[in-house]
């Protein structure tokens, strides 16, 4: 049947405006409203998750303290007396372990109560119902269940066969590192202060030479070297 010019006008304008049509659609199907069903699904798999939204916030919570810690000691080092340090320093490390019992807490609850509308709102957007089914059969098998408790083992038999392994490579750059940071410091700092003039007409001592400075403590040992452990006390 041939189409009378009306027709195939319309039909032109039709498949003109198809890709604004499905766009349109598409747009309506992104903006409804998601399936009790879906979010559902979304809860599970956000308890699931709670440990690493936790351990995120965590980490945000250490990050100013860890920077702070890392000022003052360079601070400590240079500007109190040695015999206060130790007494300077546990109080620093008191004061941070104050911030992150009130921090921290603060930061896991906010991350898990905005975890819904983050999070849970990307997976509800980016998966369909039915792969987010398979999300959920994969957390909870038992089969994944042992692979999450295994991780601290995993973690504590790589960290101890690489802490072995790579001392006798580590350990020589450690004491470099030390030397250097020493000789730095020795050409930058004050010498000490004159010794006073005698009462007596004998000569004065002459003033014991002035120690170089340490940084660290060059024991020859490294069991610390590679552990890769904050200065800054962590709270759980």
């Amino acid at each position: 049947m041939t189409m009378t010019r009306p027709t195939r006008c319309a039909t032109a304008l039709l498949l003109a405006l198809a890709p604004f049509i499905a766009q349109a659609q598409a747009a309506d199907a992104a903006s409804a409203p998601t399936s009790p069903a879906k979010k559902e699904l979304v809860a599970r798999i956000l308890k699931h998750q709670q440990p690493v939204i936790e351990n995120l916030a965590q980490s945000l919570a250490e990050q100013p303290a860890a920077q702070l810690m890392q000022q003052a000691g360079i601070a400590v080092q240079s500007r109190v007396p040695p015999d206060k340090r130790e007494e300077v320093g546990n109080g620093i490390k008191a004061d941070v372990r104050q911030y992150l019992d009130e921090v921290s807490p603060l930061l896991k609850g906010k991350a898990v109560r905005l975890a819904p509308e983050t999070v849970g709102a990307l997976l509800e957007e980016k998966f369909s119902e039915d792969e987010l089914k398979q999300l959920v059969a994969i957390l909870e098998s038992p089969v994944n269940r042992r692979l999450q408790e295994m991780g601290g083992d995993m973690q504590r038999v790589l960290s101890e066969k690489l802490i072995k392994d790579a001392r006798p490579e580590v350990e020589p750059r450690v004491r470099v590192l030390q030397q250097s940071m020493a000789k730095r410091l020795d050409a930058v700092m004050a010498p000490p202060p004159a010794a006073a003039p005698a009462s007596s007409p004998a000569s004065s001592p002459a003033p014991a030479p002035r120690k170089p400075a340490r940084v660290g403590r060059s024991t020859g040992s490294c069991d610390g070297c590679l552990n890769v452990a904050s200065s800054v006390p962590h709270t759980s």
